[in-house]
Parts: structure tokens; sequence; C-alpha cells
């Protein structure tokens, strides 16, 4: 990226202290809300005794959000910049935890659909701000490593986000009343945190980096969709998403399961925190890692990994298949991170547009789990895992070849002037 890209020289003494721990309670915050999907998902099926389809329309709302609000969320952070939209990111979301309450009460499912659908639009607007916001905010060649670093903290939050959903939500439910209602407490506890960390990010000056606004210097570079390893990295973010989303969704199902572990409803949403734990070490050792080898290598040696456990998991049966499939968890670990800032690769003041496409394709979340989920009601639960199998194929394919930077040439207004 151009040297406007980089942060500025005259931020204030405080940002420097303060920017990098408030973004890391950002990422852990969104990591909690969306690894509680995953006990959502079983606990919801329960209550309205529904199939794997109808299930995974928790997801579908939560994830499709990204699809919908992804670039309106890139023009709000064109507008009003990083900080404002992830104020505003924090509200919104905070807004869809206490819809919740109404949701609970009324008994209604698809009031749950609907207050996902908002908290995510909330969850949207923050990762479109604040993903970009992290790569540029230091030297380039380190943005793998140091995205890396805060999605650990995410990653933090989705191993705490199970054991909070287990104990608070599966465990405290003895009837279907008692069901529907035990989501509101912890929702609304979420919603107050959201709003305190709102707060906090409106009186604190972050460093301010590249120009939102330079709406000539984005005028004389190509789109962002023109750029090859971008469009393949939002490919690549929409299988990893999918298979990540798609795997957590059916863990507590296939741990369940009499010919895999059979285990409690509570117990395998405690073990499911493994599976984002792995998550969360892994991205640890990967910023290690990075310093030491390159970020697409690595990659490349996850992916490979990933499809290895899925074989054995789909195959073997028994605790063996459980265990395969939380050590997914480890392989995981860089890949979004390491996607999203190998695809924002020099687009300059395109960064943002790119984010926002990039965003738009978590919509993989809403779509991959439904397509496991069909082949799961016809065909069986770990012949499903397929899915996601194919998903690491390609993530292989984009870490060992398709991140490459291919040359776009540039169009000025007045070259297209004289075209016209």
């Amino acid at each position: 990226m151009n040297a406007s890209s980089r942060p500025a020289s005259d931020s204030s003494a405080s940002a420097p202290r303060y920017g990098m721990p408030l973004l890391t309670a950002l990422f852990f915050g969104w990591g909690l809300i969306t690894s509680l999907n995953d006990v959502l998902i079983p606990h919801l099926k329960a209550v309205f005794s529904l199939n794997y389809v109808q299930a995974m329309l928790v997801q579908f709302c939560f994830f499709g959000a990204y699809f919908l609000v992804s670039l309106p969320a890139g023009q709000v952070v064109r507008r009003w910049g990083y900080q404002r939209g992830m104020v505003m990111g924090l509200v919104i979301a905070a807004i869809g935890c206490a819809l919740f309450y109404p949701a609970a009460t009324f008994q209604t499912y698809g009031w749950f659909l609907g207050a996902l659908f908002v908290l995510a639009s909330g969850v949207t607007l923050l990762q479109v701000a604040a993903n970009p916001y992290v790569t540029l905010l230091g030297p380039e060649q380190e943005a793998s490593r140091r995205l890396t670093w805060t999605q650990a903290f995410n990653s933090l939050g989705t191993t705490v986000g199970p054991l909070f959903g287990a104990s608070l939500i599966l465990a405290a439910a003895d009837s279907v009343a008692a069901e529907a209602t035990a989501v509101r407490g912890p929702y609304l506890g979420l919603a107050a945190a959201l709003l305190v960390i709102a707060g906090v990010l409106m009186v604190v000056k972050l460093p301010k980096v590249g120009d939102t606004q330079d709406a000539r210097a984005a005028a004389s570079t190509p789109p962002a969709w023109r750029h090859r390893h971008l469009l393949l990295g939002v490919l690549a973010i929409f299988v990893y998403v999918g298979a990540e989303v798609s795997i957590g969704s059916f863990l507590v199902s296939v741990m369940s399961a009499p010919d895999v572990a059979s285990l409690s409803g509570s117990d395998a949403g405690h073990m499911l925190a493994l599976y984002w734990g792995g998550a969360m070490v892994g991205r640890f050792i990967g910023a290690w890692l990075m310093k030491r080898m390159s970020a697409a290598r690595l990659m490349t040696g996850c992916a490979v990994g990933a499809v290895v456990l899925l074989t054995v998991a789909m195959l073997a049966g028994g605790h063996l298949t459980m265990w395969a499939l939380l050590a997914i968890g480890l392989c995981n670990a860089i890949m979004f991170p390491t996607i999203f800032s190998l695809a924002l690769e020099r687009l300059g003041p395109r960064t943002e547009q790119g984010s926002g496409l990039l965003c738009m394709a978590i919509v993989g979340g809403a779509l991959v789990p439904l397509v496991q989920g069909a082949l799961a009601d016809s065909h069986g639960l770990l012949p499903s895992f397929v899915v996601p199998l194919v998903c690491y194929v390609y993530i292989a394919y984009y870490a060992a070849r398709g991140h490459r930077v291919v040359p776009v040439a540039t169009t000025t207004p007045a070259a297209a002037a004289v075209r016209t």
C-alpha cells in the first residue's frame, strides 16, 4: 500500500496505548457472540422441533446479514471513518442482543431469527471497519501477523462463548418454556457489555489511518473487483467461513450421536470450546511462526491438515471422529486473517471497498451450513462433512497460488475521457 495508507505521524500519544487493547476487546466480543450460535442451534432445534435445515436458518440469518449489509457498511466507514463505524456497529449489535428478550418471551422462532439478523448487522459493520483498520495500523509486511494477533483474541471469545452458552443456556433448561426463556439473561448481559465498549470507544482517540474520503485518489485506481487476487480471496473467505461455521454448527450433534461419543447436550457444548480454543492457540502460535515463514506457506499446510482430519473423521467413527473434528480448530487458526490480509494487499485507496467485498463473502457461513444440513438430512451426519472438505481443498489452492498479485492497469479520468 502507498504511504497515504499508513498511520498518520501526528497521532495522539494516547492512541497507541489504547488502540490495540480496544480493538482486541472488539474482536473478543464478536467472537463470543458468533460462537454462541453453535449453542443456540441445538437449543432452538429442541425447543421448536426443527430438522437440520430449519435449525441452520440460525446461521443463514446471522451470516446472511454480511451479504446484505457489508457494502452499505463500507459506505458508512468511508463517510464516517473507522472509529465511528465501529461505535455504530457496537450499538446495532447491542440492539440485536436486546431483541432476544421479546423473542424468548413470545417463544417464536421467527423473532429469534430477526434478532440474530439485527445482531449480525452490527457485527458486520464492526468487521468492515476493524479488520482493514488493523491491517493499516502499522507496516504492511506485518499486516498478516498483526491481524492474526487480534484474531487470536477473537478466538478467545469463540472459546469462551460455548462455555458461557452451555452453562447458562443448555444446562438451564428443564422444560420447553424454560428452554425458550433461558437466553434472555445472557443476551441482555451481552447488550450491556457492548454498550459499555461503545461508550469507551467514543471518547478514546484512535490513530487515523489513510484518508477514507479521498475520492480523487480512489478515482485514479481500478475498482477493487478488478484485482484477481481479491476476487479469489473473496471466494476463499466464503468457503473458509462456511467450512468453519458448518463444522462448529454440527459438532454438538455429532458428539451427541450414539455412534460417536454419546455426550449430553451440555457436555458436548463444553467440548465445543476445544474446537474454538484450538483456533485461539493456533493464532498465537501462527503469529510467532509468521516471523520465520510466509503466511501463505503456513496457510497451505493448515488447509492440507484440515483435509486430512476431515477424511479421518468421516471414515473412522467413534471418539476418533470427535477428536479429529475438534482438531480442525487448530488448522483454522490463521486462515481468516491471512486470507483477509493477502486479499487486501496493494489495494491502496480501494482498501475499504475490498474489505466490504470480503465481508460480503462471510455469507458463506449462511449458505454452506444449509448445504451440509440438506446432505445430513438425506445421507447422514458424517457423510455430510464432504462439504467442508471441498472448501479446504480450495483454500489450499488459494494459499499456494491464488493469492499472488497480478498487476492491474490503472485507468485515469483522462484516459477514460479519451476512450469515450
